[in-house]
């Protein structure tokens, strides 16, 4: 796990290694344990490495291969990499390391640009071949790992943040309006390839950008799974409840792959505690687990440690409970803000901020049980859309959306307001491609594809790596997608939601922790707020920054700051969602 950077200039110019160098020095944080450089007429690379396989210096990077003339910078982990190296040394392939970045290398050479095809892990990378200057930008299925993109006339410059690319300068930093439009719907959620900057786009997941030296380039996408049972998929409840038990069994064990120990952060709901449980039957021991807690506010309870306790008690883990008071949570917010990529409104980006500071000081790898809930159908609007017919798209849109269009409105001021319902558009031509037939079937994909990608895998990558803690999510395993997207979609509802997932865990966890009603993170200084959080909201949102930026109608943020408890469909706050984004865009000094 690392971060990663460069420049790549088509007009005759050189790249420029102090740009790049600003960069890297801006994801440090994602790479504690050492920094490289390196440069070539028109390209630069930078890297800052978290040493999680092959410990040794022969792991570092920018890694060049001078027998296959490549180059590569890579963030990430490829868990096959053992496999596949040994198939790679079957086609007479030499390696000089035991690092997982130079199975890319090697499978670059032998397969080109589909050697995508064989990866299995989280990825983003870039490949240069030294004697053509064409490289290759590569980004992992769920978009775990990210790849942030400025272009100018002549160049292309690329980092694991979007805050690394603005600090290297010449970059728009104006906000588009069809992403405010989507950030203002979709709880901040920006889909690629737009960011909430003008000037800043992100590769989409499953994607492969080849570039010549001249700039011409070639998209493509290289992986999107069938809704529709492949042939020899189970035929019976009792074969694909096997099958993905099998599957997930298999995604944990592959996440264990590493030259340091791997711990677990464990929330007390199903799903961190289904991969404690697995771990156990894998037979790890002393398993480091993590919980974090807050203090109730407006009669809503802050932790779930009676719950994380029992499995951590079921299973003799080493278990850190972590109790943050109020007064931490609000301290701790410009330093979160300040480690988003991209503004999240999630209340638990703080959470995770704070849990994996404290995380860091005892492993530098954990599981996390994210995307269980989008995979598998977790969240309650999933119910209700089993029996939505041609009105699909309005009952997605009347349990998800944060505001209507004419909502909207009235919140973003005239200049920076698009006409058409771009949001809503977005929903009805994702619903409207090929492959499921049903409303759940579509919603999944659309929460999987975009929104899981836009907010909680960003949300753990960005406050993990904050701390140099590398996260992996096995509900993410691409071959344990696959076989949930082809599952029946009544195995999925059944018992609430999970349905599948819970008669696996009934085996392994006590039935009172599967039973119990959904619980989500909870940080309730920051859902209902008051006294220092607003004062925090009223200084971002009335600045000179924010007036000249001129954003939101001021009645509407002064109706919030006097209101500061108004609450969305799905319970994000309204005045934290405006003022999260001038915090975050203050922060970077944008505007």
């Amino acid at each position: 796990m690392c971060g990663i950077s460069g420049e790549i200039r088509f007009d005759g110019r050189p790249a420029s290694a102090e740009v790049v160098a600003t960069m890297s020095g801006c994801l440090a944080a994602r790479g504690p344990d050492g920094d490289g450089l390196w440069a070539s007429g028109p390209i630069a690379l930078g890297h800052r490495r978290l040493a999680i396989i092959d410990l040794s210096s022969r792991g570092a990077q920018p890694m060049v291969d001078s027998e296959l003339g490549l180059i590569v910078v890579f963030n990430g982990c490829i868990y096959n990499y053992p496999e596949l190296r040994k198939a790679l040394e079957g086609k007479g392939y030499r390696f000089f390391s035991a690092s997982d970045t130079e199975v890319l290398l090697k499978a670059y050479h032998h397969w080109g640009e589909r050697f995508v095809d064989h990866l299995i892990g989280m990825f983003a990378l870039c490949i240069v071949e030294l004697d053509t200057n064409r490289v290759v930008l590569a980004r992992d299925r769920l978009g775990i790992k990210p790849m942030y993109l400025a272009e100018k006339p002549g160049s292309l410059r690329f980092a694991s943040t979007l805050p690394a690319l603005v600090a290297a300068g010449d970059v728009d930093g104006t906000v588009d309006p069809v992403a405010l439009h989507h950030y203002l719907t979709f709880h901040a959620v920006v889909p690629a390839p737009r960011t909430i900057l003008r000037g800043v786009t992100k590769l989409p997941p499953a994607t492969v950008l080849t570039i010549e030296p001249d700039g011409r380039r070639r998209q493509i996408e290289y992986w999107r799974p069938d809704a529709a049972p492949a042939e020899g998929a189970p035929s019976d409840p009792v074969e694909w409840r096997e099958a993905v038990a099998a599957a997930l069994r298999l995604a944990v064990r592959r996440r264990l792959v590493a030259d340091v120990p791997v711990g677990v952060l464990l929330s007390g709901g199903l799903d961190s505690s289904l991969i404690v449980a697995l771990l156990s039957e894998a037979g790890q021991e002393n398993l480091s687990t993590f919980s974090i807690g807050f203090e109730s506010a407006g009669g809503e309870e802050g932790d779930e440690f009676r719950w994380s306790d029992v499995v951590a008690s079921r299973y003799g883990t080493d278990h850190h409970q972590i109790r943050v008071p109020t007064p931490d949570v609000l301290s701790a917010v410009p330093a979160t803000v300040a480690a988003m990529s991209e503004p999240m409104v999630s209340h638990d980006v703080v959470a995770f901020y704070l849990l994996s500071q404290e995380v860091a000081r005892h492993v530098k790898v954990v599981q996390s049980g994210q995307g269980a809930d989008e995979v598998f159908a977790g969240y309650h609007w999933y119910q209700s859309l089993a029996d939505a017919g041609p009105d699909a798209v309005d009952h997605y849109a009347s349990v998800f959306f944060d505001r209507t269009h004419d909502e909207v409105r009235d919140v973003v001021n005239p200049e920076h307001f698009v006409d058409d319902d771009v949001s809503r558009a977005f929903v009805t031509d994702h619903f409207g491609r090929p492959g499921p037939t049903t409303a759940l079937d579509r919603a999944l994909r659309l929460d999987t594809h975009v929104m899981l990608v836009e907010d909680p895998v960003k949300r753990v990558d960005n406050t993990t790596m904050a701390w140099g803690l590398e996260a992996r999510v096995p509900f993410l395993d691409h071959e344990l997608v696959e076989l949930a997207t082809a599952c029946p979609t009544d195995l999925l509802l059944a018992q609430g939601g999970k349905g599948i997932l819970k008669d696996l865990a009934r085996q392994v966890l006590p039935a009172e922790l599967i039973d119990r009603p959904k619980g989500y993170f909870p940080v309730p200084p920051l859902v209902h707020l008051s006294g220092d959080s607003v004062g925090l909201l009223r200084d971002a949102l009335l600045s000179r920054a924010a007036t000249d930026r001129g954003l939101f109608r001021p009645p509407t943020v002064r109706h919030l700051l006097d209101h500061p408890d108004e609450l969305t469909t799905l319970r994000y706050n309204k005045l934290w969602e405006l003022g999260l984004l001038e915090l975050w865009l203050q922060t970077n000094g944008i505007g």
